[in-house]
């Protein structure tokens, strides 16, 4: 799925930094800075160029302090597409100026207004349409949309030259606007849920009041709940660009095809449980008692479309259907927007946040906690997203609680909210990942609800990328991690991967290798190895990676001491092939030849490998 991400508020010198920062915590973004002038940045860069070309390409909204001539050339070579360009705003130093310089009808105008408002500025907004007549023509409001928006400049520009135009139809923002009407005039602004053809010189606005109410089988294919909701639009003359949104039983709520045919209507999915759709009962043209028997409401599809459309609403169409499916609409008399009735699906996100700083944040996960509404974790890792949770309501537990802060996370979902699970590293690699899926697969103890949540995994840094990052390249060969931890898998266990790994001579990466009460096991390992492996094969601990406090030292196996490990150090030991290397600043690195020296064309020496 497309995450929608929060602005990017870029900073070139500290001289902007308190305007920044003031506008990146009312706009909900982040900070972004060079690394040698603005250390206090959320996310800091080495090239601005490069970086400003990279955000801009990825989608995300911009909004820099930096001249607009600049910015226009370091984004001249990546312009392309007028109709998908995020929003682009250049402020002048401290923010008393505001121009938005692209994307002005997907958002950028907004967004300088907001800018402006935040910093006492002057939005310097350049649309001729905005400026004359207060309207974008081609970006209408929530809860309209303009069917055919390639006619929009055309009649912008008869407006601007001074033609008035007809209005067929109602809209308030456009009837309140500054546009000049006339009965007879020539340039045509029509609302209307119906299909229309335009004519030369008209544009077509649908308000979203049709709602789908839609039925069927567990299963069902999406192409037949599709293809059912375009016949029954077509039969009744409704324009799918009029579709508010595709309205279900909450039983429904994972369905694949209902998802999967709101997305075909570019509309949201909303569901209701049978107590508010059996409310509707006495409105329906087709009740049913078996449906009642098996659901607890006498229709599905008709009263779904009649709660999402209101008690004003008139079933304009009433229920069809096909070998697995049903499919109703009712019509509101004004627009039905997405948050106005029935509720969402929830959305999980499991997120990895890496070691935790914010440069070694995925822009995904960046988006996707961003867009939730709660965030889920031990206190520590909640605390590292730093100001990104802002706004947020958080739910913080203690180590060791782990399931019920799973459980919580996909309880929260179950409600209808988008919550963010988050984890340290990667998600999936000794994290909350594999607990969710668990859960899922038993379903012992959750609701309904939380059984039909939507999830998303997205990845992260973990440890021992990090780690080697740091000290070079010792996974470069084939690898392994192992846990230390007794707490969850038995110590024969870890026993015998430890040995299996060692005799395999794998690059080993140790997870969780001490803790207060535990001790021992990290030396029984390390004693273990160095029965197949030599004394000097080096071991790398790398602690509070990403965060202050860093080190990364490397020491030989033999010397390997259990006290210079902590419950946040990651150790890997090398293999019987893993190598140190001193450069001339002074560094030392380690890695782990692949194998490349036995190539043909190699100029390389071949290392001995243990026997």
């Amino acid at each position: 799925m497309r995450i929608e991400v929060s602005p990017a508020v870029i900073v070139l010198n500290k001289t902007s930094v308190l305007s920044a920062r003031k506008l990146a915590e009312e706009l909900g973004g982040e900070l972004h800075g060079p690394a040698n002038r603005v250390a206090e940045a959320d996310m800091r860069f080495d090239e601005a160029a490069k970086h400003v070309r990279d955000l801009f390409e990825a989608g995300r909204p911009i909004v820099a302090f930096m001249a607009s001539g600049a910015l226009i050339r370091i984004l001249a070579p990546v312009l392309s597409d007028k109709l998908s360009e995020p929003p682009v705003v250049s402020l002048s130093e401290g923010g008393r100026s505001v121009v938005p310089l692209l994307g002005g009808h997907h958002g950028a105008n907004d967004l300088a207004k907001r800018a402006a408002a935040i910093l006492d500025g002057h939005a310097a907004v350049t649309t001729a349409g905005d400026l004359r007549f207060g309207v974008a023509l081609d970006a209408p409001p929530e809860g309209y949309r303009l069917v055919n928006p390639q006619e929009a400049r055309g009649v912008m520009a008869e407006l601007v030259a001074g033609q008035s135009a007809r209005l067929t139809g109602e809209a308030e923002w456009l009837a309140q606007s500054k546009i000049p009407f006339q009965d007879d005039a020539a340039v045509r602004l029509t609302v209307s849920d119906t299909i229309i053809e335009p004519e030369s010189l008209e544009l077509v606005y649908a308000p979203a009041t049709l709602c789908i109410g839609v039925g069927c089988e567990r299963g069902a294919e999406t192409a037949e709940v599709i293809a059912l909701i375009e016949r029954q639009l077509a039969d009744s003359n409704l324009s799918p660009d009029a579709v508010s949104g595709l309205y279900s039983m909450d039983l429904k709520a994972d369905e694949v095809a209902i998802h999967a045919a709101a997305r075909h209507f570019n509309a949201p999915a909303r569901f209701f449980t049978a107590t508010e759709l059996e409310a509707e009962a006495g409105r329906l043209e087709n009740p049913s008692e078996t449906v009642f028997r098996e659901v607890g409401c006498h229709g599905v599809a008709e009263g779904a479309a009649l709660a999402a459309a209101g008690y004003e609403a008139e079933l304009i169409a009433p229920k069809v259907k096909s070998q697995r499916a049903t499919c109703a609409i009712a019509r509101s008399p004004q627009p039905v927007l997405p948050a106005m009735r029935g509720w969402a699906r929830g959305q999980l996100f499991v997120v990895g946040i890496g070691p935790g700083s914010a440069e070694w944040r995925s822009p995904e996960v960046s988006g996707m906690v961003g867009q939730s509404t709660d965030l889920v974790g031990y206190s520590l890792y909640l605390d590292l997203l730093g100001r990104l949770a802002e706004g947020k309501q958080r739910h913080d537990f203690d180590l060791g609680k782990e399931e019920a802060r799973v459980r919580h996370a996909m309880e929260l979902a179950g409600a209808g909210n988008t919550v963010s699970l988050v984890c340290s590293g990667d998600a999936g690699i000794y994290a909350m990942a594999t607990l969710v899926f668990e859960l899922l697969d038993t379903g012992e103890g959750l609701s309904d609800a939380a059984r039909r949540i939507a999830v998303e995994v997205s990845p992260g840094i973990s440890a021992l990328q990090a780690a080697a990052a740091r000290i070079g390249a010792p996974l470069g060969h084939d690898f392994c991690t192992i846990s230390l931890s007794d707490l969850l898998t038995p110590w024969e266990s870890i026993k015998r991967r430890v040995k299996a790994a060692g005799e395999a001579d794998f690059v080993i990466a140790f997870y969780n290798p001490v803790s207060r009460r535990r001790r021992t096991q990290l030396a029984w390992a390390r004693d273990e190895l160095l029965k197949v492996r030599p004394a000097d094969t080096p071991v790398v601990l790398a602690t509070n990676l990403g965060r202050s406090g860093e080190t990364v030292r490397v020491a030989p196996l033999a010397k390997l001491d259990v006290d210079d490990v902590d419950m946040l150090t990651v150790v890997i030991v090398g293999s019987s092939m893993s190598r140190t290397v001193k450069t001339g600043d002074g560094r030392s690195w380690v890695y782990t030849p692949r194998g490349y020296a036995a190539k043909p064309d190699s100029t390389l020496k071949p290392k001995a490998a243990l026997s």
